[in-house]
């Protein structure tokens, strides 16, 4: 097609290469930008296999931030990694991409750390912004914990697993204590396993599998992307747990939510409590047969809700 486009590029953002992959069957769609979850979660081969279709209404640019997937390098100490950090490369990025489009505003979609990169971007910079979409979006994340901690601890019980109820119940779900990031993949591992994450299964082995047969991924990326997982929860998690939107209660754009009624992962029912509360231009989206991944979950009801903000 003329004037389609499907690149990987890797720019420049504050000092630091990073990647992007850009696709659309036209480049005159609106652009989208698609931040990915974690910290280190990085997505294209899953948006590949499941969204396309969002190719046919707007320009996609997914992001892999510093540090995660293609953009991997190793943190020190002195790095001083922090959330405003990678806000402020999605600012930079984003002024990038509207001159390289020719475009005053665009679309940006967070899933769940990226739905906190997502809304302090929009409440920062809401003049570059269209539309915002938060997917398995995060509210208060110590009441994500505490959800996700609950969600463990009563499937367990239902099931009598004794050893991991009394494993469970040692653990404190603020994760401020010195074995915090392994309590944390543990209770993680548990809600995996109980359907919390991914609807229907009990593992992350389909999305792995994508990323094994992708052909925007190479082996080494993979585990590049594995490595940055680690390193983003080990730096950013602390910061992570005092993230709390819930006194915010008005955007100068319209905010989207797409959650899965069985998330509990990032608690689509603080998302709902939330959604209450917000005064300005608001929606949302339940998605019956998904846990926190909606867009992948149900990607064929999720794509036609997206192409349809466009119209």
């Amino acid at each position: 097609m003329k004037n389609s486009i499907s690149v990987v590029q890797k720019v420049k953002i504050n000092g630091m290469d990073q990647y992007i992959f850009i696709s659309s069957n036209d480049i005159n769609n609106p652009l989208l930008l698609v931040l990915h979850g974690g910290p280190g979660d990085t997505c294209q081969p899953l948006m590949k296999k499941y969204n396309k279709k969002l190719e046919e209404c707007y320009t996609v640019v997914v992001l892999e931030q510093r540090g995660y997937g293609k953009s991997y390098y190793k943190f020190e100490k002195e790095d001083n990694i922090n959330i405003d950090m990678y806000v402020n490369d999605i600012y930079e990025l984003s002024k990038l991409l509207l001159a390289q489009f020719k475009k005053k505003k665009l679309y940006v979609m967070g899933h769940s750390w990226g739905s906190v990169l997502g809304l302090k971007f929009i409440m920062t910079y809401p003049e570059l912004i269209k539309k915002y979409i938060g997917c398995g979006q995060v509210v208060n994340m110590e009441k994500v914990c505490k959800e996700s901690y609950n969600f463990a601890l009563e499937k367990n019980t239902e099931k009598g697993n004794k050893k991991i109820i009394e494993k469970i119940k040692d653990i404190d779900c603020t994760y401020s204590d010195d074995n915090w990031f392994n309590n944390l993949l543990f209770i993680t591992k548990q809600v995996v396993k109980h359907g919390g994450s991914i609807y229907n299964e009990s593992s992350y082995n389909k999305f792995i599998f994508t990323f094994l047969k992708s052909y925007d991924y190479s082996f080494k990326d993979t585990i590049k992307r594995q490595k940055g997982s680690i390193q983003g929860i080990k730096y950013l998690w602390p910061e992570l747990m005092h993230v709390n939107f819930e006194a915010i209660d008005s955007f100068d754009v319209p905010v989207i939510f797409i959650e899965g009624r069985h998330d509990y992962h990032a608690s689509s029912k603080e998302v709902e409590k939330y959604y209450q509360t917000i005064k300005s231009e608001k929606e949302l989206y339940w998605f019956e047969y998904s846990a926190h991944f909606p867009q992948w979950d149900e990607a064929k009801k999720f794509n036609k809700i997206m192409c349809s903000l466009v119209k």
